[in-house]
């Protein structure tokens, strides 16, 4: 059913660039989905490889996969894509001994990158959580990558403002499917009717289709987590930290991607994140929230290749 769903808004092409391999990151067994550039396509100018390929190591959202990131992918079909599966989700083991937070994500993402052989001319790209986990991570280590690209960028504090409540009741929720018994609080976690009022929530588009393929892509990934445990560390990290509590530390270029209607990552905020940056640009793309990666790939596409193509110093 789902690949029915998928085909118009997936190219087949898809299949013939994709290369997975798993490495070994700090206890975690994880899973590297590489999708190599398009044989003839255009290379952008900004630098990259010898033979000008851009690579762009991208950091997917909570209770996502790589999956969430493909649109995008198939849009840039001149850049070479590196797309783990965060420790816990799809198809990566946990991390061993490490709290899933932003600094066991920090040095699991430091150790991939060492064991991928990525050197400082890579692009790192984080969505909503993964913009918390790039941020934090080019703050602790500004000369491991060479541009940081933030999309749907959680620009404030979760616990503070008008998504307090909701993130209080949403930890409550992890909280408390952590401490139910098992069977039950997988149950909780994995319930399709609250995967489908996620779903609901997030979704702007008024094209029929596509929120059919937006509900089915949550259906089928937002429950590939390891356990309640790991879950619950996860959600706590992605509350109790923000991106742009460390842009007086992010020193590179950044491009900033953010929906006019997004309720998770609010534009006012993501403006201030932006003058707060001493190298920023930002795109704001209309109608959409949350979801620009399902939803509006190629506005976000088009941004990322014209940053690309700038001049590097």
């Amino acid at each position: 059913m789902e690949s029915s769903i998928a085909a118009p808004f997936l190219s087949s092409g898809l299949a013939a660039r994709e290369r997975r391999r798993r490495v070994s990151v700090l206890g975690s067994e994880t899973t590297v989905f590489t999708y190599e550039p398009v044989p003839g396509t255009a290379a952008p100018a900004g630098g990259g490889r010898p033979d000008g390929t851009v690579t762009v190591l991208a950091v997917h959202g909570f209770r996502g996969t790589h999956h969430g990131l493909l649109r995008i992918v198939d849009a840039l079909p001149q850049v070479r894509f590196v797309m783990p599966d965060l420790p816990g989700f799809g198809e990566s083991t946990e991390l061993a001994g490490v709290p899933h937070g932003i600094e066991g994500y920090g040095a699991w993402l430091r150790g991939l990158a060492e064991a991928l052989g990525l050197g400082g001319d890579t692009v790192l790209l984080g969505h909503s959580f993964g913009s918390i986990v790039a941020a934090h991570f080019v703050a602790a280590d500004p000369e491991r990558f060479a541009r940081l690209v933030l999309v749907n960028p959680i620009s404030a504090p979760a616990l503070e403002g008008p998504q307090a409540v909701m993130s209080r009741l949403a930890e409550f929720y992890y909280w408390a499917a952590a401490r139910l018994p098992h069977a039950a609080g997988s149950a909780l976690l994995r319930s399709s009717a609250v995967v489908r009022v996620m779903s609901e929530t997030m979704a702007k588009t008024r094209d029929a289709g596509l929120r059919e393929f937006v509900h089915a892509q949550h259906a089928a990934h937002f429950s590939e987590f390891s356990s309640r445990t790991m879950l619950l560390e996860a959600f706590k990290a992605s509350i109790s930290h923000h991106a742009a509590e460390v842009a007086g530390q992010l020193a590179l270029p950044v491009l900033l991607i953010a929906g006019d209607r997004d309720e998770v990552a609010h534009l006012p905020d993501v403006r201030r994140f932006h003058d707060a940056l001493p190298d920023s640009r930002l795109t704001v793309i209309d109608g959409v929230g949350h979801l620009i990666h399902y939803e509006t790939p190629q506005p976000a596409a088009a941004a990322i290749s014209a940053f690309l193509q700038e001049e590097t110093a």
